[in-house]
């Protein structure tokens, strides 16, 4: 099999907005070589969806299976009744349901994490936990300090929820939001853009809960700088506190034009918590979508190397 199945877990905790059990989605990749008994969980960015994987995951199939999850309220899963729920926390919770299918499924199963920004903060918060934590960690474009330019930057385009008369007008729009990603061939953004979109009624529209922008915005447009600035630096240090906790060997990738990670934030992430190794790509911003063979090379060495 080399297309995935698509998959669905029960997780608790934030309740669903249609009422009833609440379900992740997630992309199942089986190994085309049956060895299954090794699983990369690949998990994506703030307003992205698990086929942002397919690259990275028919590149590892032969070698072994890959979950891509579709984070709550994005891809196939359930959206949340609570939009102040759109957390780490929640993701957290969610993810960890799965890592416990995963390995109640398959005993003894060596599971990594490749996380693209949000995704990295998940598995940030996940590898801090010893009984969950992955055999091997990807951050891509992602630390403890997340540069405020970036979160500016987002919100301007987060939850506005557009509207497209086709998918070549959608595709036009995301690139304008996604200028960071660096160059890609016609074909190479058309598959990352197509599984972005949900055709309702003859338009097409993001495959997003809106409301995902809600907490975010909570916290970017606060009119109390002073207790703005004090929330940002008990965020950073909870975000340290779970990076110094990470056993796991650790690769950070970065995009060389990067405005949500810097190369300070990186040079401080070597010299404490896992000391990981870093590869910067030339040409890209925030963040690498690891379909540049340089990219998918990078993350395969680091993934199988013995």
């Amino acid at each position: 099999m080399t297309e995935p199945q698509l998959q669905h877990i029960v997780v608790g905790g934030a309740a669903a907005r249609e009422g009833g059990p609440r379900c992740m989605a997630w992309w199942d990749w089986r190994s085309t070589q049956g060895r299954d008994d090794h699983v990369v969980v690949c998990v994506h960015g703030l307003s992205r969806q698990g086929r942002d994987f397919d690259t990275l995951a028919r590149a590892l199939q032969p070698h072994c299976r890959v979950v891509a999850v579709d984070v709550a309220g994005r891809g196939h899963s359930d959206w949340l009744a609570d939009p102040m729920a759109y957390q780490v926390p929640t993701y957290v919770a969610d993810l960890t349901a799965l890592l416990l299918h995963l390995r109640a499924e398959r005993p003894g199963v060596r599971i990594d994490w490749v996380g693209t920004s949000m995704g990295g903060l998940i598995g940030m918060g996940v590898a801090a936990q010893p009984p969950l934590a992955p055999t091997r960690l990807v951050l891509n474009d992602v630390g403890p300090v997340v540069q405020w330019e970036a979160l500016m930057r987002i919100g301007t385009y987060l939850g506005l929820d557009p509207v497209f008369d086709s998918e070549e007008a959608a595709d036009e729009y995301l690139a304008s939001i996604s200028k960071g990603f660096g160059p890609h061939t016609p074909e190479q953004w058309r598959a990352l853009s197509r599984p972005m979109l949900r055709q309702r009624d003859g338009r097409f529209h993001l495959h997003y809960d809106p409301a995902i922008a809600v907490p975010f915005k909570a916290m970017t447009q606060s009119v109390e700088m002073q207790a703005l600035q004090a929330a940002v630096r008990a965020g950073e240090a909870a975000l340290w506190d779970l990076y110094d906790a990470i056993a796991a060997p650790t690769l950070v990738l970065r995009g060389e034009d990067s405005d949500l990670l810097s190369m300070d934030t990186v040079k401080a992430m070597q010299q404490r918590g896992p000391r990981p190794r870093c590869v910067s790509f030339a040409g890209v911003g925030h963040a690498p979508t690891l379909v540049a063979d340089d990219q998918v090379r990078t993350v395969l060495d680091f993934l199988l190397s013995p």
